[in-house]
């Protein structure tokens, strides 16, 4: 009995009611989705279609065989009379080689007696199903990627995950592996991941069909190659991305915005981009600016163009039940619904509701507001702001989208918040996009998304986070990141080691794909109304002058710095937009046949050309670097040559950030 259905570049099984495929699915890759309520979906959540693959397929028996490229499927059939149950059983399992015949990743055998599902599906009422996928790792693997959490560790291997978005927490379900694969959870449900030495298991809480992508590589820029080729491309960044951008907690009117800019340029400072904060609208979900603070927006946005400064202006997706837009967005059901208790989701300044940006209804009627108030005054770069989005309390299962609940489709929701402006911005003309938001999924770059850290606090240890969530994002197919440069919770203005972290920070985010100073900085000041109601607080001064005379001298010496990378910048977003690799990436990414570089957990590269060592300890002087073997290395600084493949020690004074250039590259930014 044939148990196999063979297509022009996929392979079906059916038994025991599902059916599973295994499809060629872009180069040297494969996607493979299984159900047990009929055929298989075409669900387009992150991949895209793919270019028609060469593949070669062959079925002997229960055995079959789907080669496309670099990467081989095999399908193990069994089926036949079970003495234990009294009746015929039949399963399928799946393993995945490399072009050498060695395996990469093989789902969970049934372990004879034990009874093992790789494949484990749970109704749920609905039609949906709580699914349990289990693999067998191949054994020392080091696994990178996932997204970005709140956590230092580089190798996540033996690390467990919540598949959730939260506030500093985006859930990017892609992982590549040391023994040379990729994976793509490709299911937007909450679920989990876990990447045991044993095991390694994906969950989804509810879906309708298994679905995942898996590509095989020899190095790890192949991978993420492949990978934004299934997922998509970023955009090319646009010039003013490339430079310096600066923001505070919330500049509270016209023109106290407008004399940061101007003192930028008194002061000769480079700033491409200045932000216009949060409760800059009268109330949330009116997406305009509130006239008493902001009396000529079309003013202050010529002005700043003559500076040479866009405008960056911030947009929650949260509408407040007093908005003016609130009776008709809730009248046309588009507004995100509450499954039980009171229809609010959200407290802050008063209760709200989220936008269904899932719906595509609700894109092209919210951009129609944003394109009137904002992009026609030459606004031409959003703060994509509580883009999880940030519900009040995180039950999951008390959310309905239009595309389905929240427990079943909610972490496409920033990808699609992204999209409604990616698309207004294009479909409105704008050639070339960049938006700033607090949330990530997988395909989300391809929408012009420069993901942020989130609400990190201002202490050494977020900090030395925000290094390994760099590296992480960037594996994950998002190239463009970028932290609150000093942490936005807390920091005094005029407390020594608040300056000394801000300091060390700066340092590093002169070499992040974006560098943005932002945060909540103490003392903060009230804000009132003509009338005496209370506004938003505005936060402390956050320029480059605000925190005295010597921290001057370290960051104005740091945003010249980043004006004078900006021709190589460029060549990084370039090579992100048209060869998919990561701007900011971990040692591994250049020299993966060097050992050492699979644990480097607090240094990267900016690029293949520049070695990035942050000094991440409060007072110190000196740090430990190690250079990669394959490579000669200058110093920055001092103009030193080192041999690679060893350790050495550098001096790291306050006003230095260690950094190395490769094989002789950039040589007229050594000694600047």
């Amino acid at each position: 009995m044939n148990q196999f259905a063979v297509g022009k570049d996929a392979l079906t099984w059916r038994g025991d009611g599902e059916t599973l495929v295994v499809q060629a699915w872009g180069k040297d890759s494969l996607r493979v989705r299984a159900s047990v309520s009929g055929e298989v979906l075409d669900t387009g959540f992150a991949l895209l279609e793919p270019e028609p693959a060469d593949v070669r397929i062959e079925v002997d028996g229960d055995t079959a065989v789907l080669v496309n490229g670099g990467i081989t499927a095999v399908l193990r059939a069994w089926g036949g009379f079970d003495h234990q149950t009294g009746y015929d059983v039949f399963h399928c399992s799946v393993e995945f080689q490399d072009a050498a015949g060695r395996t990469l990743l093989r789902e969970l055998g049934r372990g004879g007696a034990l009874k093992l599902a790789a494949r484990e599906f749970r109704p749920l009422a609905g039609g949906a199903h709580r699914l349990r996928a289990a693999f067998e790792p191949p054994t020392g693997e080091k696994l990178y990627g996932m997204g970005q959490y709140q956590q230092d560790i580089l190798d996540v291997k033996g690390s467990t995950f919540e598949l959730a978005h939260r506030n500093s927490q985006a859930s990017v379900p892609f992982v590549m592996s040391s023994a040379g694969y990729g994976f793509l959870w490709h299911n937007p449900a909450i679920g989990t991941a876990t990447f045991a030495a044993n095991r390694t298991e994906w969950t989804a809480d509810a879906t309708r069909q298994l679905d995942y992508w898996i590509t095989a590589g020899d190095t790890p820029a192949q991978i993420t190659a492949a990978y934004a080729d299934a997922t998509g491309h970023a955009p090319m960044m646009p010039e003013y991305g490339l430079g310096y951008w600066q923001c505070k907690l919330r500049y509270w009117n016209q023109e106290q915005l407008l004399d940061v800019a101007r003192e930028h340029k008194r002061r000769g400072l480079p700033l491409d981009v200045l932000v216009a904060d949060f409760f800059h609208w009268p109330k949330m979900g009116d997406f305009r600016f509130e006239e008493e603070f902001w009396p000529d927006p079309a003013a202050m946005v010529a002005e700043l163009k003559e500076l040479g400064v866009e405008l960056m202006v911030s947009v929650w997706p949260q509408v407040s039940v007093e908005s003016e837009n609130f009776a008709m967005l809730k009248q046309e059901n588009l507004l995100v619904r509450t499954e039980r208790g009171l229809d609010v989701q959200m407290g802050f300044q008063g209760p709200s509701m989220f936008l269904d940006t899932t719906d595509p209804r609700a894109r092209e009627r919210v951009w129609e507001i944003l394109k009137r108030n904002y992009h026609d005054l030459g606004i031409k770069l959003f703060w994509l702001d509580e883009a999880e989005p940030e519900y009040g309390v995180y039950d999951f299962d008390n959310y309905r989208y239009h595309a389905g609940p929240n427990v079943e489709v909610g972490n496409i929701y920033p990808q699609t918040f992204s999209r409604m402006f990616y698309e207004g911005q294009r479909a409105s003309g704008q050639e070339e996009v960049v938006n700033l938001v607090r949330c990530a999924w997988a395909g989300s770059q391809r929408y012009g998304a420069l993901a942020w850290s989130g609400d990190i606090h201002s202490d050494w240890t977020d900090f030395r986070r925000q290094i390994t969530a760099g590296i992480h994002m960037g594996v994950a197919g998002i190239p463009w990141f970028t932290t609150d440069i000093g942490g936005f919770g807390g920091g005094d203005v005029d407390d020594p080691p608040f300056r000394e972290l801000l300091v060390r920070w700066f340092q590093f985010g002169t070499f992040c794909p974006v560098m943005r100073m932002h945060g909540h900085r103490h003392p903060s000041e009230e804000v009132l109304a003509a009338d005496g109601t209370v506004r938003q607080e505005t936060g402390a001064p956050n320029e480059l002058w605000s925190f005295g005379d010597e921290v001057y001298a370290i960051l104005s010496r740091y945003v010249h710095f980043r004006e004078a990378l900006r021709p190589y910048t460029r060549t990084l977003m370039e090579a992100a937009h048209t060869d998919g690799q990561p701007v900011m990436r971990g040692m591994f990414h250049d020299f993966p046949a060097d050992p050492t570089t699979w644990d480097l957990a607090d240094q990267y590269m900016y690029g293949p050309d520049l070695l990035v060592a942050p000094v991440t300890e409060p007072g110190a002087t000196t740090r430990r670097v190690y250079l990669p073997q394959g490579a000669t290395w200058t110093d920055l600084h001092t103009g030193t040559e080192h041999q690679g493949g060893q350790w050495i020690t550098v001096d790291a004074p306050i006003e230095l950030i260690p950094v190395f250039t490769r094989d002789g590259a950039l040589p007229e930014l050594v000694g600047r």
